[in-house]
């Protein structure tokens, strides 16, 4: 089985939180954190963002912050 790359995390890592990776893929994610620190630091920003965005409202959020991210989601959507 091949080596996960970075950019396979990245597309994985959402399966990979909510516990729904295969087994062999999550090991081969396990494998990749245990050997990358700039992916187990993704990983664990990606958790804090969930954590925090759990707390928010919508009305917590600014109009301009709410335009700024929906850009950046679409923008994000279009590159894929």
């Amino acid at each position: 089985m091949s080596e996960l790359t970075c950019k396979e995390l990245v597309e994985l890592v959402t399966e990979y939180l909510e516990g729904t990776l295969p087994a062999a893929e999550r090991q081969r994610f396990d494998e990749h954190l245990a050997g990358c620190a700039a992916c187990t630091r993704y990983v664990a920003q990606f958790k804090t963002v969930i954590e925090l965005t759990g707390r928010l409202h919508p009305e917590d959020v600014t109009p301009d912050a709410r335009a700024a991210l929906l850009a950046e989601f679409r923008s994000w959507k279009s590159s894929t």
